[in-house]
């Protein structure tokens, strides 16, 4: 059971130790079965607190820029690097630190591949692929610029032996299975020169319902057609997925003709960006999401930093605490400072005791502008 009431200070990321620990041993079976490693992708988890528990089950993580690589490198045995477009200033640093890289474009292989000394080079391939309703999310949407298509790849160029590929988002193993039968139809020619692939993220194997035995058959039938080739998988939400939430106080209720939003000590826009992104309203504890019902408003000046519609047993007040679930993937690492705001202090709640392991004030504001 959740109690927000032990929650020292709103609002508040918790990450569910014993939570986050059954994922691991999920995601650990996994690949000892399949022979397959999992990275861990920074881009949608960066708390380093749990670091050593994640390196401990994860054969390696995923960065996207240099900080992340600095920030991986003291905790995991290999670092992979990935980004749409190497900045110039940091492309020799992540070289020295990364196990292997992946560019995005023959452009950006050719420019850089004399900086690369140790590393495994890849290119990012789409797959043609798509699995994402919502455009923003979408790596295969028309005229996508994320990966090289197969009329731009006839042969594997000198030096690479890798490929990857990226177009799932919280996704079920069909879309697995579907992903990599398009991936066979569309460079099937290259995949035996290859050492590794690596499928990306979305590959949603924690989650409630997940077919795993689909997954485990898909897998193991694309090793027996390409036995030579190391798989990786990089999910960003896998990891973290339902292991934590977001306890946040109600400061004010604001009625007009008809609405109702409770004011929170949080703010969309500034700590949950997902939620107006993509758009989706977080469960609450308490409470079901419907067509009509109370909104949450967020704590920023920005007239749409509010979700719902949320129907409460009965209708919260001033001072009430609230639950939002799932708030560990892609929150913390997408938070900014607007208005001003400070950010929800991290704690971790293990074994029915609540610790703070980050708290956020004006000194970090300040350092953030100049």
């Amino acid at each position: 059971m959740i109690d927000p009431q032990a929650i020292t200070h709103t609002p508040a990321f918790v990450l569910e130790y014993e939570a986050l620990q059954n994922n691991l041993r999920l995601i650990k079976g996994l690949q000892e079965e399949l022979d397959v490693s999992f990275l861990f992708a920074l881009k949608g988890f960066a708390m380093h607190a749990v670091f050593p528990e994640l390196a401990s089950c994860a054969h390696g993580a995923t960065a996207s820029s240099l900080n992340e690589a600095l920030l991986a490198s003291p905790y995991f045995a290999e670092v992979h690097a990935y980004a749409p477009v190497y900045q110039m200033r940091e492309f020799e640093a992540i070289a020295r630190i990364a196990s292997h890289i992946t560019f995005n474009s023959l452009s950006q292989y050719e420019k850089h591949r004399k900086e690369v000394s140790h590393a495994s080079v890849g290119l990012r391939v789409n797959p043609l692929y798509s699995t994402v309703s919502t455009a923003l999310y979408d790596p295969c949407s028309p005229g996508s610029r994320l990966g090289l298509l197969p009329e731009d790849l006839k042969t594997l160029p000198e030096g690479i032996e890798g490929l990857h590929v990226h177009n799932l988002c919280e996704s079920g193993a069909q879309d697995t299975a579907s992903t990599l039968a398009s991936l066979e139809q569309h460079y099937g020619h290259l995949l035996d020169g290859l050492v590794w692939l690596n499928l990306g993220g979305g590959h949603l194997v924690t989650r409630k319902g997940y077919d795993l035995d689909l997954f485990r058959e898909t897998i193991l039938a694309f090793k027996q057609r390409h036995p030579n080739l190391t798989l990786y998988f990089e999910p960003g939400a896998a990891f973290v997925w339902e292991t934590g939430y977001l306890v946040t106080t109600v400061l004010d209720v604001v009625k007009n003709r008809g609405y109702t939003t409770l004011m929170l000590d949080t703010s969309f826009a500034a700590h949950m960006p997902d939620c107006l992104e993509m758009p989706y309203a977080p469960n609450v504890v308490g409470a079901t999401v419907g067509e009509s019902g109370i909104r949450l408003g967020g704590c920023s000046c920005l007239a749409g930093d509010w979700v719902g519609s949320y129907t409460f047993g009965g209708e919260p007040k001033v001072g009430d605490r609230l639950v939002l679930l799932d708030m560990m993937h892609y929150t913390m690492v997408k938070t900014t400072m607007f208005n001003g705001i400070a950010l929800p202090d991290i704690g971790i709640m293990q074994e029915g005791k609540y610790r703070i392991v980050k708290s956020f004030g004006f000194d970090d504001y300040q350092r953030r502008l100049s």
